[in-house]
């Protein structure tokens, strides 16, 4: 991220993470509702492949083991369409974010009938947009799952409480990210319950529409002499 990143910048960038926090944690519950494995990250779906194993259960283990290849597979083509893990504004995330969109719609379609082809889709769309971004200022940024960011909070405080400087921004960066998460959780457990799968076409346009929106604004702003 460049240093001349102004407050402006920063405060958009926070929103930016904060909105995609919470479309992940809104996929991951509806999702989680239906077939009860995350797909927001990988460590249920391999803690769940290893028992299943333990227990010879083939097919369990075989589609724990899709979700974790879905997820590395997503993060695979969104290195190849952004090509840096680094957070700077201009790059093509809003490509990401549409073909986000898509894979959700998919699920969206399967989730009734198919609800492991669903989730694997579900994980595939989580894993392109875990990857978008997974630096910021030092901060080792993730929008699809938790672990990390309560990780960094609780570091960022232990080192105010030794009396060490610590920047506030960088706090509020995370707890912006963290709060997203969770209230997208509970909107999108909410909404399951009482739209049943359609739920998750609400995710499905809403990453299509801010792809798209974001094309539009990167089009527009390389085009300015």
């Amino acid at each position: 991220m460049p240093s001349s990143l102004d407050d402006r910048e920063r405060r958009w960038i926070g929103l930016g993470g904060a909105a995609l926090a919470a479309l992940a944690g809104y996929v991951n519950a509806v999702v989680l509702t239906r077939y009860a494995v995350p797909v927001s990250h990988t460590s249920g779906a391999v803690s769940r492949m290893g028992g299943a194993l333990a227990v010879g259960e083939l097919d369990k283990a075989a589609a724990a083991l899709l979700l974790v290849v879905a997820f590395f597979a997503g993060a695979t083509a969104s290195g190849v369409l952004i090509g840096s893990s680094s957070v700077q504004i201009g790059r093509r995330y809003g490509v990401v974010l549409m073909l986000e969109g898509a894979v959700l719609a998919l699920a969206t379609l399967a989730l009734s009938s198919h609800p492991i082809a669903a989730a694997v889709l579900a994980a595939l769309a989580c894993g392109m947009q875990n990857a978008m971004a997974s630096a910021f200022r030092g901060l080792v940024l993730r929008t699809t799952h938790v672990t990390g960011i309560v990780t960094d909070l609780g570091l960022l405080v232990g080192h105010r409480l030794r009396g060490q400087a610590v920047e506030t921004w960088r706090i509020g960066f995370l707890g912006q990210l963290l709060g997203g998460f969770a209230v997208g959780g509970i909107v999108g457990a909410w909404l399951e319950v009482h739209l049943g799968p359609a739920a998750l076409a609400l995710a499905s346009a809403g990453a299509f529409g801010a792809g798209a929106a974001y094309f539009v604004w990167r089009h527009r702003a390389l085009k300015r002499p």
